[in-house]
């Protein structure tokens, strides 16, 4: 009897065991292996060979690529990116939320759709459009409206490549973030809009900041982190525009290139998985502050 009423009670948690069993797996497994790597030397070939903390030492201060353009690229990237394509986010999903529902669903599935186009996808576009030959886009009208004598290699010009792959970043910025925060928005109790103006809210940029953000916190968040994992995890975008990992002159490289040059190019997969944890603590550091200023107080 009392085995049958334990049995019962417990039935609950194998609804959840198939979630943490993958998140043990594709999670926590892969992050513990990263970490125990990175204090090896490991070239995919030989057993892994304990050295330390030598990697981390190493790059720091040998590795002057990393410190002098793939740390700076990284966090420029990031802080335009991150950013502004969370606040274009919400600008869009608040500018949505006020259209009818058969309007707002096709926008919304409009300015959703680039975010499900794959980097390589997106790169093979923007590629035609900044092609450093007479048939490019840009160049071609350029050329037509006699701006320019000779095409311009666009994507090879380490002066134009982090601008380019900051905008092509910025058009596709808007995701799954973005659908959390129009849904948000248009959860939020009407209610409160109408006491608020009763209160003395005179304008919709007060509406914003003092009633449609405080009642959408966890959609807020949501997005902050999204935005902050899939700026920092981005990489794919300058090597797919450039054509070459590193790109020219470093211009474009970011720490997720970096991981990739040493980790399947060069083999170095212990320098690589170093390379790995240090992003792993930039995200984890850079979400805790997004959280202490968008999470709930108490």
């Amino acid at each position: 009897m009392l085995n049958r009423m334990l049995d019962r009670m417990n039935r609950p948690a194998w609804f959840i065991f198939p979630y943490w069993f993958l998140f043990a797996v594709f999670i926590v497994v892969p992050v513990v292996a990263a970490i125990g790597l990175s204090f090896t030397f490991f070239n995919s070939i030989q057993t892994p060979t304990f050295i330390g903390i030598t990697n981390y030492i190493e790059l720091i201060t040998l590795d002057t690529v990393f410190m002098r353009y793939v740390l700076p690229n990284t966090l420029r990237f990031a802080f335009i990116v991150g950013p502004v394509g969370y606040a274009l986010s919400f600008m869009v999903a608040w500018m949505l939320s006020h259209l009818p529902k058969r309007p707002r669903t096709i926008l919304a599935i409009i300015f959703y759709s680039p975010s499900l186009t794959a980097g390589v996808a997106m790169a093979a576009m923007w590629r035609i459009i900044f092609s450093g030959d007479a048939q490019g886009y840009l160049n071609a009208i350029m050329l037509d409206l006699g701006l320019i004598v000779e095409p311009i290699q666009f994507l090879q010009n380490p002066d134009m490549l982090m601008t380019i792959m900051i905008v092509v970043s910025l058009w596709s910025s808007i995701g799954v973030g973005f659908l959390a925060m129009l849904a948000g928005i248009l959860n939020v109790d009407r209610t409160l809009y109408e006491a608020a103006y009763i209160d003395g809210i005179k304008n919709w940029f007060q509406e914003i900041i003092y009633v449609t953000i405080p009642a959408m916190k966890p959609q807020m968040i949501f997005g902050a982190v999204m935005a902050v994992v899939g700026t920092f995890q981005a990489g794919a975008i300058g090597v797919a525009l450039s054509g070459t990992n590193p790109t020219p002159n470093y211009a474009g490289q970011l720490i997720v290139n970096h991981i990739e040059d040493f980790g399947f190019i060069r083999y170095m997969m212990g320098y690589a998985a170093s390379i790995s944890v240090i992003l792993l603590l930039m995200v984890y550091a850079i979400s805790k502050v997004t959280w202490k200023f968008l999470g709930e107080k108490d």
